[in-house]
């Protein structure tokens, strides 16, 4: 019996992974492919924003259907404080990297979006939600380097894209960082993804419709994409593959969710590294980027510091789990003590 449910679960650990990649490299796939004709990135972003707020907000009312209990609802001093950072930040984030697509190949996406762990673990000391190690400097020197080597010399290198999926990774690092103080404040009451997602969206929406107006809001209103289509045909082409783009959005996030629940948060930092490992393949594969071997040594690099950095994650919890365990044999002991001190 003990071995079927280890093959259960190990069956379960690897369909989740499964379908983690196939949201997290498919999204990145199809928003380069439908740049390729549908050059409005912030627009996209937009849509799919709304698509995942829409989708939460069922996902919500289908969970309090089921269970009876409410949902959370934040007022409006927590929604703003506290909420609006992190929108903010998010909004940013992925806005600039789909943006970056628009000049960049997949393979350097891919790689200076790994440099994101540099900018999380420096505002996760900031905050005070990681302890000073002095083997992170070994980690930063390598993902930093790694980069350099990465991008040196790069025959397919275009700065203006580089610049905007760089800061979109400083922008991730605060990003995520704010992600976690929020769902870990047990008084917001936001553990839950799908609540967190349906109180972000919003924002999301708000803080980045003034960056779309103006790089995009007029070229779009006169393109025939959209707003000044002639025939029925590319209309329904665009509005499909944008809806579908919205769906992968939600899969990705909702898959993460999954993963994380049934797992943890280290099994998604590992699974990270072999999706970027793959990412990078299919991009030289069925994309024709270019990859010199430099490249390819410098990536090797990176994921080396990447890691390293989730080796030392997952000693921390280690010693986390062994010290709750340590202080529970501590407490038995304890109590075992005093009943027979109580049978004397």
């Amino acid at each position: 019996m003990a071995h079927l449910q280890s093959i259960y679960r190990g069956l379960r650990l690897i369909g989740l992974v499964l379908f983690y990649y196939i949201f997290s490299i498919g999204i990145t796939f199809y928003n380069k492919w439908l740049m390729t004709d549908f050059r409005y990135p912030l627009f996209m972003t937009l849509v799919h924003i709304t698509i995942i707020f829409s989708l939460s907000a069922a996902t919500r009312r289908i969970l309090h259907s089921w269970t009876g209990k409410p949902r959370i609802i934040l007022n409006w001093a927590d929604y703003l404080q506290r909420v609006a950072p992190t929108a903010l930040a998010t909004a940013l984030d992925i806005g600039l990297s789909n943006w970056s697509l628009l000049f960049i190949t997949i393979s350097l996406y891919t790689m200076t979006k790994t440099s994101a762990v540099l900018f999380i673990l420096f505002f996760s000391l900031a905050f005070k939600l990681e302890e000073p190690n002095p083997l992170l400097i070994i980690v930063v020197l390598l993902i930093s380097g790694g980069l350099f080597m990465f991008t040196f010399e790069s025959t397919q290198f275009n700065l203006e894209g580089f610049v905007m999926v760089l800061l979109a990774s400083f922008l991730g690092g605060i990003r995520w960082t704010l992600t976690q103080v929020l769902m870990q404040k047990a008084e917001l009451g936001l553990q839950n993804p799908v609540d967190a997602l349906y109180h972000i969206q919003p924002l999301m929406f708000i803080g980045l419709f003034p960056l779309f107006q103006y790089n995009e809001g007029l070229r779009l209103s006169t393109s025939d994409k959209l707003f000044r289509v002639t025939e029925l045909s590319p209309f329904l082409h665009s509005v499909l593959a944008l809806f579908s783009g919205g769906l992968l959005a939600f899969g990705l996030s909702f898959s993460e969710f999954l993963l994380v629940s049934y797992t943890s948060s280290l099994t998604l930092s590992i699974a990270g590294i072999f999706k970027e490992v793959s990412t990078l393949l299919l991009a030289a594969f069925l994309m024709g980027d270019k990859v010199s071997p430099l490249n390819w040594l410098g990536f090797a690099v990176c994921l080396c510091g990447i890691s390293l950095h989730v080796g030392l994650k997952a000693c921390k919890s280690k010693s986390k789990c062994n010290l709750v365990l340590l202080n529970i044999k501590r407490y038995l002991i304890n109590v075992n003590h005093q009943d027979q001190k109580r049978k004397k």
